[in-house]
Order: structure tokens, then C-alpha cells, then sequence
């Protein structure tokens, strides 16, 4: 498909102004609480010599683990300047990126963890494309989403574009190449009431 000069405009107009939405993300107990029960499970699978990508990596506190746990090749990325900012100030090597053109080489990566950023994507296929790219044959990605349409509605977050079904996520990720060797749910209760993550531990092809 040829591409004009108006369509590709339209496409960085629009993608620059889902930027403009982003905002810093200060960790919480909840997802730092998962953040590190899954690591305790999946870093023991991995040599300290991985080199790690966290997508969307906030201020920081999955880099922190890796960073403690003697992981020296972990980089991640964030759209948020105040969030690049601090983890740089941390020690961290750090690039604002969109997770969905990701500048890095091909098979570049172990091991892409990737927590509650995918439904910020407006095109959820293209994003894991792009994760599986730059992950090596045979590593390993960790994805979790918020389940739809619980009682936090994750689908009307004003910057949650792509809030899918279990179904959705298991077909994309096995048209990307991924094999989804396990997953697991985290159900909790909110002020909202009740609410639930969906993580999907995976290989590539």
C-alpha cells in the first residue's frame, strides 16, 4: 500500500497528541506487590547476563529489582519526560520511546517485560510485532493487561485504547510468534470494587 505524505502527517499528528496524554506514573503498592512476586517467579530463569527491556518502565521499580538482583543489560523505556527523568536520576538507562517503534535491532533482547502498557497502545498487534522483533528466538516476554469491564472499567481510562478479552490477547500474541506458556490472574478488591490483571508468561517461536 502506497502511503501519501497527508496520510503518514495525519498518522504522527495523531500520534503526537496521544503523547501529549501520557502521565507520570509514581509506583503503587498493588503494582509494585506484583511487579515483584512475578519477578521472584521469572528471574531465576534468566542469567544475570540478559539483556532486559522493560516497555513503559514508569519511574522505575521493575529496573530497580533488576538492578538489585545483579542484572546489568536492563534498559527501559517511557513516553513520560518526568518519568525518563527519574529514572535516569536513579541510574537508570533510560530513552523516551513509543513502545509501538521501538529503535532497537532486531533480536536485541532476552527478555521484554511489559506490564500495563499494551492497552495504552491504539494498535495492540503492531505493539507486539514490534516486542517480538526485538526479542531473541527462544526469550521470553511477560505481558499483563487489566481485565475489561470489571468495576474499575479500564476500558474508559482516558488513555487505555486497546482494554481486550482474554481471547484477543491469547490470538494476538500466537499471530506474533509468541507461545504462551502459562498465565496468571491477580484479583483484588478496590474502593471501586472488585477488579483483576491478566499476565501472560511467553516464548518466542
Amino acid at each position: 500500500m502506497d502511503i501519501t505524505f497527508n496520510q503518514l502527517a495525519k498518522l504522527v499528528s495523531f500520534i503526537d497528541d496521544i503523547e501529549s496524554q501520557t502521565y507520570p506514573e509514581a509506583p503503587s503498592f498493588i503494582h509494585s506487590d506484583i511487579t515483584g512476586k512475578v519477578l521472584d517467579i521469572l528471574l531465576p530463569k534468566l542469567p544475570l547476563n540478559s539483556k532486559i527491556l522493560d516497555v513503559g518502565c514508569g519511574q522505575g521499580p521493575a529496573l530497580d529489582i533488576f538492578k538489585t538482583k545483579g542484572y546489568q543489560s536492563a534498559v527501559g523505556i517511557a513516553l513520560n519526560n518526568e518519568d525518563v527523568c527519574i529514572c535516569r536520576k536513579n541510574g537508570h538507562n533510560v530513552s523516551k520511546m513509543d513502545q509501538s517503534f521501538l529503535e532497537f535491532s532486531d533480536a536485541s533482547f532476552d527478555f521484554v517485560w511489559a506490564r500495563h502498557v499494551i492497552e495504552h497502545s491504539v494498535f495492540p498487534y503492531f505493539t507486539l510485532s514490534e516486542f517480538a522483533r526485538v526479542l531473541a528466538s527462544g526469550g521470553m516476554l511477560y505481558l499483563e493487561v487489566p481485565a475489561p469491564e470489571t468495576s474499575c472499567h479500564h476500558e474508559t481510562n482516558p488513555n487505555h485504547y486497546s482494554v481486550l478479552g482474554r481471547g484477543a490477547w491469547l490470538s494476538l500474541l500466537n499471530r506474533c510468534g509468541f507461545n504462551v506458556n502459562d498465565d496468571v490472574r491477580f484479583g483484588f478488591t478496590t474502593p471501586m470494587g472488585p477488579d483483576e490483571y491478566w499476565g501472560f508468561i511467553c516464548t518466542k517461536s
